[in-house]
């Protein structure tokens, strides 16, 4: 059976980033898609896109981090397709702060899309991947679910649970026997607008936002996000359609899991070494 040919793939975050690449490369495939994401003229001009490549697409405006409304969703996708086959948990957002000037609101915002999204949309689609005879979970972690990172407690302590949360659900998979593949993906540095969206949302927020902080978003859009969303959407797909249970994404994220491997406790010194070099960088371009 063809893993994308006329399957039925709902993609969360669908509006840009990987999550738009990721739909345009389904649609390419022959898949069937049921998009969503927060940005609804976004996702709409993805759906546009997907339909230009031939694609049969529904488009929705959803928020991840209500459950009742995913679930609700999920519902409406399978009556509108009558099956679904393969969710791809993407929707995610970025913030960055020291863990001693965070707040309790500040874990909540990250954890509910990057963390209870993922496991909404699991639990949502989960039923209807397993009536399907030929589901498949894809869950979208980070470079920062196996490396942890200074000033990124909030975003590393989501993308650590999301690996823990998938490859639990994949052990429960293969246990029961069940017809669903699990997925957790770990993409490097993606040129998105990741970074961006997260000073604009502390903005709107009435965070504070330094010079600084302005600075160390145009070094991370420079130098650490050069991967392209496109060929991240390719190896991802690769990656389902080999069923395997974890997908490296760039070379950065390959080297760094080796690195983490190899020195569990002494890539620490490196990271804050890799953060020093960051703000002062940061601070030569303010």
């Amino acid at each position: 059976m063809s893993t994308f040919t006329g399957k039925v793939a709902a993609v969360t975050g669908a509006g840009s980033g990987i999550g738009r690449a990721l739909a345009l490369a389904l649609a390419r495939r022959g898949a069937r898609l049921a998009l969503s994401d927060v940005d609804e003229a976004a996702v709409a001009e993805t759906a546009r896109v997907a339909r230009l490549l031939a694609a049969e697409v529904d488009a929705a405006r959803l928020d991840v981090s209500d459950g009742d409304a995913v679930k609700a969703y999920a519902t409406a996708v399978a009556a509108r397709f009558g099956v679904v086959h393969q969710i791809y948990n993407n929707a995610g957002i970025a913030f960055s702060r020291s863990v001693i000037e965070s707040t309790y609101e500040d874990y909540e915002r990250v954890l509910a899309v990057n963390l209870r999204g993922v496991i909404h949309g699991t639990l949502a689609f989960l039923p209807h991947l397993i009536a399907s005879g030929d589901g498949h979970v894809v869950n979208i972690s980070s470079l920062n679910g196996f490396m942890a990172q200074g000033q990124m407690s909030h975003y590393c302590t989501a993308k650590f649970a999301v690996r823990g949360f998938t490859e639990s659900l994949r052990i429960e998979m293969l246990a029961a026997g069940l017809p669903v593949r699990v997925t957790v993906v770990h993409p490097g540095g993606v040129k998105t607008n990741i970074a961006s969206a997260a000073l604009a949302r502390a903005r709107a927020s009435g965070l504070p936002v330094t010079a600084e902080d302005e600075a160390r978003e145009r070094m991370y859009n420079e130098k650490l996000l050069k991967l392209s969303p496109d060929l991240a959407a390719e190896t991802i797909l690769a990656g389902v359609a080999r069923d395997q249970a974890r997908v490296l994404v760039g070379n950065d994220a390959r080297a760094v899991d080796l690195l983490v491997r190899a020195f569990p406790v002494a890539y620490q010194r490196a990271a804050v070494a890799l953060g020093r070099r960051l703000t002062a960088a940061a601070r030569g371009r303010r």
